[in-house]
């Protein structure tokens, strides 16, 4: 198994072609320069020690050596032991609510924010369990298939944000039926879902998208997110805030949590319902039922104890920046002057 300890190191290998492009314009310019000295024949007469198959030779050794060495530093490891390992875990699929309510400060600093970091210590208190994360606003999209790869989980959580889904609204149906889609049901693993939202449901009907997925055994929790009395919903621009979101008439909007929506998600779910405060976001409370969930033992296969490879690739690269040096852009006299294959006349 081969992986690169610094991916991002490989954007370098970009500039082969810039290489290949101005090696290309460069000599090109040195025949236009020579041809416009006069014939060719009398002009190569003038430069026995010009050469031109030299400088091709010493720019392929040159490129080929770059090119070793932007791969040395992206550090190629290759996986010298594979580990069977089984591990027994449970399927949640996280769906957070991305509509511009979200942006709401009655749990400071925002709703939304509040979510992810609550996302991210659960991630931190997984250990077999897969997690996927789905956003949803007036549509539904797959943020994070599952995985286990919990630092990748991460990742993506940092970049979710009000402005990735273009449509506003809150589908929470839609969310429902495509976390549905995400699972897959043939390895018998228990499935849930936690559904984090302020739950203004105005696009489809959730409590039937939730009972549904009761009929497949699939758990669906709702965590509610912001206050009865609700807040207004910040406008910003350029990482600014410029004022509140208003409705036609021109009054502020503000945006309440509608927890008896939310209950009864949660219901038709076989799920619970806990409201999040700034002390407690309810995941706990969730997790604990989610726990209940059937586990399965599931066998896995992974690669351990990465070793490094870029020592070859930098010897390859040092061997040949060396030969490339010693190789004159010019012919030797002494060389070409040898004629070993030609016969002597007696």
């Amino acid at each position: 198994m081969l992986r690169f300890a610094h991916m991002e190191y490989l954007w370098g290998l970009l500039i082969v072609p810039a290489f290949l492009l101005l090696f290309i314009v460069v000599t090109e310019w040195k025949k236009r320069a020579i041809a416009s000295l006069g014939d060719k024949k009398v002009v190569n007469q003038m430069m026995p020690e010009v050469s031109l198959s030299r400088p091709l030779l010493k720019f392929i050794l040159f490129t080929i050596a770059f090119a070793f060495l932007i791969i040395a530093a992206a550090d190629p490891q290759i996986g010298s032991k594979m580990e069977e390992e089984k591990r027994k875990g449970a399927d949640l699929m996280i769906l957070l609510d991305v509509s511009n309510s979200m942006l709401a400060q009655d749990l400071p600093p925002s709703r939304l924010e509040n979510a992810k970091q609550a996302i991210a210590q659960l991630i931190d208190n997984l250990h077999s369990d897969r997690i996927g994360i789905i956003v949803f606003a007036g549509e539904a999209y797959v943020q994070l298939p599952m995985t286990t790869d919990y630092s990748a989980a991460k990742l993506f959580l940092n970049t979710i944000n009000t402005n990735m889904v273009p449509t506003q609204g809150t589908a929470i149906g839609a969310a429902i039926d495509m976390g549905m889609r995400s699972f897959d049901f043939k390895d018998g693993t228990g499935k849930s879902m936690i559904i984090i939202t302020d739950a203004e449901n105005h696009e489809d009907d959730a409590v039937a998208a939730a009972k549904n997925a009761t009929e497949k055994d699939v758990m669906v929790n709702v965590i509610g997110i912001g206050s009865a009395e609700g807040a207004p919903i910040p406008v910003y621009q350029n990482g600014k805030q410029i004022g509140f979101h208003t409705d036609s008439t021109g009054k502020t909007v503000v945006s309440k949590l509608d927890e008896n929506m939310g209950k009864e998600i949660a219901a038709a779910g076989n799920g619970t319902y806990v409201r999040a405060t700034n002390a407690n976001s309810g995941l706990n409370i969730v997790m604990d039922q989610i726990n209940k969930v059937q586990r399965k033992t599931i066998d896995s296969k992974s690669f351990k104890d990465y070793e490094d490879r870029f020592q070859f690739f930098l010897a390859i690269a040092f061997v040949l920046l060396i030969i490339e040096f010693f190789i004159s852009n010019r012919k030797s006299l002494r060389l070409s002057g040898l004629k070993l294959f030609e016969v002597k006349k007696s």
